[in-house]
């Protein structure tokens, strides 16, 4: 059933209502978890005192996004082996944050990745540059989001053409912006609480009726799925995504080194491990949501090959040629109106989830990094950054849904692979080199961070993205002077090279008194953090 089909059917009118009572209920949320504790610790991490379980349901939940939920199986319904990579390049990421990051991260943050920087380095400065580099990140992210909600949620309710899902977007970025900015971190929580278990269901459901088809066999699923791809025996083998060309081949690479890497450096995945109380259950929370994200991308592979088993391949590109609706046209077809409105709510709850995570972690950045301390100097009251917090929440939110209204016609792929460079070539560098290396200094810090921003976004800028072909922005100029779509396979690289380089030829070497301080406080963490052992009888 095409996705036209599927907004006249009466599941549109079901979806409705539902989406309906969703928004409802969110905002009864939202009021209910609202405390009278107006600072910002509340308002940032919810006072740090959730527990390691709800917490990595929450991480798991803001984690994934609609490009993991719809595009990941959508890829691998159209290309088969080359799509398993974007189901493993999240499984990696969150495993790179529980083994390096997660209790040293806590540790030495307070909030944000400014926080964890200015604790060994010149506090205004990585401030500064930290609190850039998140707002960055996070505007691109939420572009994408934003995009997506518009493209998903507008055939899903019945409506038609771009008008429909420019409303979509402002309906949605408009109730986003008022739980987050009433409810903070814990409106947010429950909002991504809510996401990820609805994520589990819905996608455990999926999986286990497209499994029901084919006997309970796997390899009659892939080897169905094969026959029914048009491609044969290619479609288990790598190389259908792209043509034999050295440029393909880099570019491929250079997507999969996004979605590897970068995602261990988005910034609303960082601050929740702030939000419980100690080291040890910021490890424990990551734990939980690493399991959770195997459980989930075992069931997206599983579902991107029943779509091409159970729909054929030909069929989902005839629907769309990018594959998205792959999952909308499964659902529809194996479960009927029931599914299908259960995936429509997990859609909405992603958008919503991650978007309230995001645009919090931006507020936090232009409140607490540029304002509070780059600005004020630390000297503001926790009252007007409170303040400021709001308001940059809701004039961040205002400017992703103006941006993203003239970015309807752009790849959310790319969007999401642009977000995910610039957070692996900008922060992970930094946020890495701080924590294990005792010679980083500030300037190694501010040429990482600004390096790995500016060469993502130049890189973007002089690629065939935005000039120099049919599809790119600008078709009728061509100064594409960077052949590849995705930047991240040259500035992750120079990000950490920068790092490195800067910290070497400053002039005011580190002593290692910094460090050794550091250090000395995530072991006193962790000391604190254990549980007490047991008396022996």
């Amino acid at each position: 059933m095409t996705t036209t089909a599927l907004a006249s059917s009466n599941s549109g009118s079901l979806v409705f209502v539902v989406f309906v009572t969703f928004v409802t209920c969110a905002l009864f949320v939202t009021v209910l978890v609202t405390t009278d504790r107006a600072t910002p610790r509340d308002f940032y991490v919810g006072d740090g005192r959730l527990t390691p379980i709800w917490n990595g349901i929450a991480i798991f939940g803001v984690y994934l996004s609609v490009e993991t939920l719809f595009g990941a199986p959508s890829r691998i319904a159209l290309t088969g082996y080359d799509g398993i990579g974007y189901l493993m390049g999240p499984i990696v990421a969150i495993v790179v944050v529980l083994l390096l990051i997660a209790e040293p991260y806590h540790s030495t943050s307070r909030y944000t990745i400014g926080d964890s920087l200015g604790r060994r380095l010149r506090a205004r400065s990585v401030h500064l540059a930290a609190g850039i580099a998140t707002l960055g990140t996070c505007l691109v992210y939420l572009i994408a989001h934003m995009v997506g909600a518009g493209a998903l949620a507008a055939p899903i309710l019945g409506l038609d053409g771009t008008g429909a899902q420019e409303i979509m977007v402002s309906s949605l970025g408009l109730l986003v912006i008022v739980y987050a900015a009433l409810g903070g971190m814990r409106a947010t929580t429950a909002m991504q609480v809510v996401k990820g278990v609805l994520l589990l269901g819905g996608g455990g459901v999926t999986a286990v009726l497209v499994m029901s088809r084919v006997g309970w066999d796997p390899a009659i699923l892939l080897s169905q799925a094969a026959d029914h791809s048009g491609l044969g025996d290619a479609f288990l083998e790598p190389g259908t995504s792209h043509t034999d060309t050295a440029v393909d081949k880099l570019d491929s690479l250079s997507v999969q080194l996004a979605v590897f890497i970068g995602a261990a450096g988005m910034p609303h995945v960082l601050m929740r491990l702030r939000a419980v109380s100690t080291a040890r259950a910021a490890r424990r929370s990551v734990e939980i949501a690493a399991w959770l994200t195997l459980a989930f991308c075992l069931m997206a592979g599983l579902i991107g090959f029943g779509a091409a088993t159970l729909l054929g391949r030909a069929a989902i590109i005839t629907d769309n040629p990018t594959g998205n609706t792959a999952v909308l046209m499964l659902a529809e077809f194996i479960g009927g109106a029931f599914l299908i409105t259960l995936i429509s709510c997990i859609a909405f709850a992603t958008v919503l989830a991650v978007v309230s995570g995001l645009v919090l972690t931006a507020s936090a950045a232009l409140a607490h990094d540029i304002y509070q301390v780059g600005l004020m100097n630390g000297k503001a009251s926790e009252k007007s950054e409170l303040l400021v917090a709001r308001v940059t929440l809701v004039l961040v939110g205002l400017t992703a849904i103006g941006l993203s209204t003239y970015a309807q016609a752009q790849s959310i792929s790319f969007l999401v692979g642009l977000a995910l460079a610039i957070a692996g070539s900008a922060i992970l560098p930094a946020v890495l080199y701080n924590m294990y290396w005792r010679r980083f200094t500030t300037r190694g810090a501010l040429w990482s961070v600004y390096g790995g921003l500016l060469s993502s976004v130049l890189l973007v800028v002089f690629s065939p993205v935005l000039s120099g072909s049919p599809t790119s922005l600008l078709p009728d100029l061509d100064f594409a002077v960077f052949p590849l779509t995705n930047p991240a396979v040259a500035s992750i690289p120079l990000g950490f090279l920068l790092g490195w380089l800067g910290s070497v030829l400053d002039s005011r070497k580190s002593d290692g008194m910094e460090y050794a301080e550091t250090e000395a406080g995530v072991l006193a963490d962790l000391a604190d953090s254990a549980p007490e052992a047991s008396p022996r009888p």
